[in-house]
């Protein structure tokens, strides 16, 4: 069976991922029924809500109504009976319960569309647009990282640069005073 079909029948109930009773016992091909029984006959092998729970009525209902909220046309679309859901365990599970040869078969696909569907949760597939406009966010901050810094080494020059202008015309002041020619203090001898 195609992955893609299996990985439709995937369910998220109760936060985990669960294939129900009766697109299990379609895709074996047997009557749901007949996988229910299999199942109860083996009950010890499925203890746990991580193995394979009954849906609540609320659940049911919830799954028996379609986007809006309409009762599905056609016979075998509303839940009568709450069903079971399989987690991935449980349906790991019931390749020991039922054994043929299209049972076991079908369970590998089972346990790939599961594999598949938590490696797609883990790695997202890389979305080319949103990856470029990160790209573009990491670009434009780092652009104006370096204007910052080029505007505070502007600042910083020209603080230093009027320290310099300070200190060169401190000097050229000082140079005056000590060119200028000074009267000679003390006596003045005449001959």
């Amino acid at each position: 069976m195609e992955l893609q079909v299996i990985q439709n029948k995937i369910h998220e109930i109760r936060g985990q991922r669960v294939m129900l009773d009766r697109d299990l016992a379609e895709m074996y091909g047997v009557e749901t029924r007949v996988l229910n029984q299999a199942v109860k006959r083996n009950i010890e092998r499925f203890e746990g809500d991580d193995f394979m729970f009954q849906l609540s009525k609320e659940e049911v209902e919830e799954l028996s109504r379609s986007q809006i909220v309409i009762l599905n046309k056609g016979r075998g679309y509303n839940i009568k009976y709450a069903p079971f859901a399989f987690t991935e365990l449980g349906v790991a599970m019931l390749s020991s319960v039922l054994k043929s040869k299209t049972a076991i078969e079908l369970n590998r696909g089972i346990m790939r569309a599961f594999v598949a569907i938590r490696q797609l949760v883990l790695n997202p597939p890389v979305d080319r647009v949103t990856e470029l406009q990160k790209e573009l966010r990491e670009l434009k901050a780092y652009i104006e990282e370096v204007f910052a810094d080029h505007n505070n080494i502007n600042e910083d020059t020209r603080i230093q640069l009027e320290i310099i202008n300070q200190s060169l015309a401190e000097l050229q002041a000082q140079k005056r005073i000590d060119n200028t020619p000074r009267r000679r203090v003390g006596y003045v001898v005449t001959d």
